[in-house]
């Protein structure tokens, strides 16, 4: 009887964009991977670390435009399985923090192929960092909650209490809320949080086209608007705002340094919008 060996399947973390936040072992499966499978948020430059026999397969998803929906994603794994033996599937962030991660290894698990699961930066905690703010301090968070403001297409209606949450917890990080932050505002304003609650959404963060602007809850969604900020964005709600320190903020690694001959040639961009809190 011959025995059929399957490949490996690793649930790689990109982590939000910039190259230097990489992690050393999502680096090193790059390298060694002889297949690809990658999302819409994934730097270009992220391609060129793997080898030039290594297949790539784009399946990006952003809303309203699927190039795969994710039961054909889960489905196509576990076909690479049979003809490659270390399928990387790169995700932005972490792949078990609202990057369905869980879903596809409970879907290689089920169908009998090994699969491990390596972390990676989330976009919610480096997109502050990049800006110089804290998601907790002594003195103005003890407790901060992720929260997802786009959730699975299979649910019927929101299933996030927003009001519960304007007092749960001191500051608020939410992922893919841009298209429903009308209704996010006005249901946390609802459920009693201050309308003058420092706010601030921070738009590509870790990359050279960063930008945040910062605005009272109330003011958030006009100011949104005034600066045209769209997705991908990362909202960020409460006091803890307060304690930015943009000193201390990194600079976005530029994203063709593997092309650039010396680090004097490296470009540098942050941009600020602010408006009084």
């Amino acid at each position: 009887m011959t025995t059929i060996n399957k490949g490996k399947v690793y649930l790689v973390g990109a982590g939000p964009g910039d190259p230097d936040l990489l992690t050393v072992k999502a680096n090193k499966l790059l390298n060694k991977c002889d297949a690809l499978i990658y999302d819409s948020l994934i730097p270009k430059e992220f391609l060129e670390y793997t080898s030039s026999s290594c297949r790539h397969i784009f399946v990006g998803k952003r809303r309203g435009q699927h190039s795969f929906t994710q039961d054909q994603i889960n489905k196509f794994l576990v076909e690479l399985t049979n003809t490659h033996s270390c399928i990387v599937r790169l995700k932005g962030g972490d792949p078990f923090l609202f990057g369905r991660g869980a879903e596809e290894a409970e879907w290689l698990v089920r169908h009998d192929i090994e699969v491990e699961v390596v972390p990676g930066i989330t976009s919610g905690m480096a997109a502050p960092a990049y800006m110089g703010i804290p998601l907790t301090h002594r003195e103005a968070g003890s407790s901060v909650t992720f929260v997802t403001g786009h959730e699975g297409d299979n649910k019927k209606g929101q299933t996030v209490n927003w009001r519960a949450l304007a007092n749960a917890s001191d500051g608020l990080v939410i992922y893919m809320g841009m298209h429903n932050l009308d209704y996010i505002i006005n249901e946390l304003i609802s459920g009693g949080l201050d309308p003058a609650t420092p706010s601030a959404i921070i738009h590509q963060g870790t990359l050279m086209s960063q930008k945040c602007i910062m605005a009272p809850l109330n003011r958030l969604l006009i100011e949104k608007k005034t600066n045209r900020i769209s997705s991908p964005s990362i909202v960020v709600i409460g006091k803890i705002i307060n304690h930015q320190i943009e000193e201390c903020a990194p600079v976005p690694t530029y994203l063709a340094l593997s092309k650039l001959n010396n680090l004097k040639s490296l470009i540098t961009e942050k941009e600020f919008i602010s408006v009084e809190i």
